[in-house]
């Protein structure tokens, strides 16, 4: 339960407010934290920042995916990685005070929890256990592409494959009788991007687990019996 305390911080009522990089900020400081702080819901495709465009601030995803990608010389573009609710992105862009690296775009509805630069700026440099959770969620990112990578190297295609479905699954599947059920929220050629495959190896990947019958597909739609995954699913 929480305390009362907390419902005047803007934060307080978010399912992810104990982990939230402005959970620290109290006293005076949550007004200047209150008078920037705008939840803003995106429908699908929206794109809530541009490469190349200035930060505006720090970007809490609260609900729904968002896609991180980045477009290249040749109109072709690679998809880097999937923020789920209760991550931070823009990040990068915000400490270093320059542009952002990848365009930001909704693959579902999503929204997304945003403190303006200006304030954010000022919260940090009077918060040290702010720019320390900052810090630390900089540092998780660096990690989970460490473990991509590494991932890469020493795990199967089939088992990362099978990993990033399942996730997929717990946070935006829905049980239909005996089976959890779901959109696929992106085109395979994001997945071989995901995955570092080519798109034709994917589709092999693919016909691996349909065969093997504990996923199956029908277009962009998955399924896998509903005993298999329980947490985080809507029933």
């Amino acid at each position: 339960m929480q305390v009362m305390e907390n419902f005047n911080h803007p934060c307080g009522k978010c399912a992810f407010y104990g982990e939230s990089v402005w959970q620290p900020v109290a006293d005076g400081a949550v007004s200047v934290l209150t008078r920037s702080f705008v939840r803003k819901d995106l429908e699908v495709g929206q794109v809530l920042f541009d490469q190349g465009s200035t930060n505006r601030g720090v970007f809490c995803v609260s609900r729904g995916l968002i896609a991180l990608r980045t477009h290249h010389a040749d109109g072709s573009s690679t998809l880097m990685r999937l923020a789920y609710p209760g991550e931070i992105i823009g990040l990068r862009a915000f400490l270093r005070d320059g542009a952002h690296q990848t365009e930001a775009r909704a693959l579902l509805g999503s929204r997304v929890c945003t403190v303006a630069r200006r304030d954010a700026n000022h919260i940090v440099q009077g918060n040290p256990a702010v720019l320390t959770r900052l810090a630390l969620r900089c540092v998780e990112e660096v990690d989970t592409n460490h473990e991509r990578i590494i991932g890469a190297a020493t795990t199967s295609n089939k088992q990362r494959l099978t990993g990033l479905l399942l996730r997929l699954m717990e946070n935006h599947g829905e049980r239909i009788g005996g089976q959890l059920r779901m959109q696929l929220p992106l085109s395979r050629r994001d997945l071989a991007d995901l995955l570092g495959v080519q798109p034709e190896t994917l589709s092999r990947l693919v016909g691996r687990l349909k065969k093997e019958g504990f996923f199956s597909f029908a277009g962009r739609e998955v399924g896998i019996p509903a005993q298999s995954l329980s947490a985080g699913v809507r029933s």
